[in-house]
């Protein structure tokens, strides 16, 4: 089977996702296939890798752990048995404080921290459905990096919706309640090299 043997207008679950072995990395929204951007460039690397080190050198001894793509992140809304799950992504990076919902597959549930590194490829159809999913799986942080622009948008999840904060550039530092003492520093992050 090929990726353009599916039925692009159907949904699909994760127990489907499960039996592919599509050369393409794929993701589910809403039980709609997404296929993700080709390999990530060089700076986007640099800043995964970049970030991943710092939240694994903080979160050393912690409770919570980061994960990076690929990764999958099953978000279910009803049950969490495969065949009811259709939404199944793979974030840059994400943080798990519960860790009840690490399996060997993954992650089943929100994470309390998701991180989006932007590339070129990313369509405004596949940021917004994960914006919606995020939100309504109750994700506490989804920061969003754009490294060509060198910005950053950290959305906070407050009675169920998700509020911005200001767009933040280089000489800002990011801080977040859930790792205390954390401090992301933008002008290291966005840094050519360290």
């Amino acid at each position: 089977m090929q990726l353009s043997d599916l039925d692009i207008n159907k949904t699909y679950t994760y127990a489907d996702y499960l039996k592919w072995a599509f050369d393409e990395r794929l993701e589910l929204i809403k039980g709609k296939i997404f296929k993700m951007s080709p390999a990530p460039g060089s700076i986007h690397q640099r800043i995964s890798l970049r970030l991943s080190r710092w939240f694994g050198n903080y979160l050393e001894g912690k409770r919570c752990e980061a994960f990076s793509a690929p990764f999958d992140v099953r978000l279910p809304r009803l049950s969490g048995n495969d065949k009811e799950v259709i939404t199944v992504v793979q974030p840059d990076i994400c943080v798990i404080c519960d860790h009840l919902k690490i399996d060997d597959k993954g992650c089943l549930g929100a994470p309390d921290i998701v991180v989006e590194i932007l590339s070129p490829g990313n369509n405004k159809k596949e940021l917004q459905n994960k914006f919606e999913v995020y939100e309504e799986a109750g994700v506490l942080e989804y920061w969003i990096i754009h490294p060509l622009e060198k910005t950053f948008m950290k959305y906070t999840l407050t009675d169920g919706l998700f509020q911005p904060s200001r767009l933040l550039t280089i000489g800002d530092k990011v801080t977040t309640p859930v790792l205390p003492e954390f401090i992301l520093d933008l002008e290291e992050l966005f840094a050519e090299k360290i």
